[in-house]
């Protein structure tokens, strides 16, 4: 299965003593794929995993990967290692791995395209590539981003670049076929899917998950009278969700909004400022104002 559309990387809620908050975590996969999401993410970058021991990471994969039966929904395990890959094995549910691109080494394009090969040969399920250079300090060329996305086994790439650069207009001008581009960058997703993306893995659709995904179906259907405007809106959105760091203020805001029983994040993160949560919950409750 390819992964398209609309995927949502879950937050991972905190109750008054700290502890994971299961149940809103559940409630909170059953809701935005009911709001029309393709699918999850559990233990993306947004889910804080840094901060979770190991079982609390197992059961956060069993409650989302629960929601996605019920909802014939995809689900992407954030899975970077080989033993992170090898405990997937025993979940019929994974469509593909999350993989980030080996960060702070700077190994060569040549070294992260044989870390792929390696990766996906040895693992379990199919792997979606997670590219995102000002994280990992590795740039990647068009070239490399396409031999990337033609590995076997390979099935996707999450690109998050930080804007719409050359490499990325080359690159999407010419995708191996079979392997979906999902953009990664919140606030470029609607340029993204405007040059040829397949979807996006979008922290900022936990809020008017029901507009990011008319977003992306607007686009691939090529209707631009709704999806510029929306674009437009949601990227302002995604700004204000993105003001400080995330998941932050995505957190502070499904609080307010009584979906969630605290806004905690865990160390080093620290709680959004209330200037960011009002900021961001303005435009969250603001309506689209565009057309079905």
């Amino acid at each position: 299965m390819t992964p398209t559309g609309l995927y949502v990387p879950l937050i991972t809620p905190f109750d008054e003593r700290g502890a994971v908050a299961f149940d809103a975590l559940a409630a909170l996969a059953h809701e935005v794929l009911e709001a029309g999401a393709a699918g999850l993410v559990a233990l993306g970058t947004t889910a804080e995993p840094h901060a979770l021991a190991d079982a609390e990471q197992r059961t956060v994969i069993d409650v989302i990967a629960a929601a996605c039966r019920e909802h014939r929904a995809g689900l992407l395990v954030g899975a970077h290692t080989l033993e992170d890959l090898h405990d997937l094995a025993e979940r019929p549910d994974v469509t593909a791995a999350l993989c980030l691109v080996p960060p702070f080494l700077r190994p060569g394009e040549e070294a992260v395209l044989a870390h792929f090969a390696r990766l996906a040969e040895a693992s379990p399920v199919p792997l979606v590539a997670y590219h995102v250079p000002y994280r990992t300090g590795q740039q990647l060329s068009a070239g490399a981003l396409r031999r990337l996305t033609g590995t076997a086994g390979v099935v996707g790439i999450k690109h998050a670049v930080g804007g719409i650069d050359a490499d990325t207009v080359a690159f999407l001008a010419d995708v191996p076929p079979g392997c979906a581009v999902l953009a990664g960058e919140d606030a470029y997703a609607s340029a993204l899917l405007a040059l040829g993306a397949h979807g996006g893995i979008l922290a900022s659709a936990h809020l008017a998950t029901a507009d990011y995904a008319a977003l992306v179906a607007a686009w691939r259907v090529g209707d631009v009278a709704r999806a510029r405007p929306l674009g437009h809106r949601l990227a302002t959105l995604s700004a204000a969700l993105f003001a400080e760091p995330n998941p932050s203020v995505v957190k502070a805001v499904l609080h307010a909004q009584g979906r969630i029983p605290t806004p905690t994040v865990r160390p080093p993160l620290l709680p959004a400022t209330p200037a960011a949560t009002a900021g961001a919950l303005a435009y969250a409750d603001e309506p689209t104002g565009v057309p079905a």
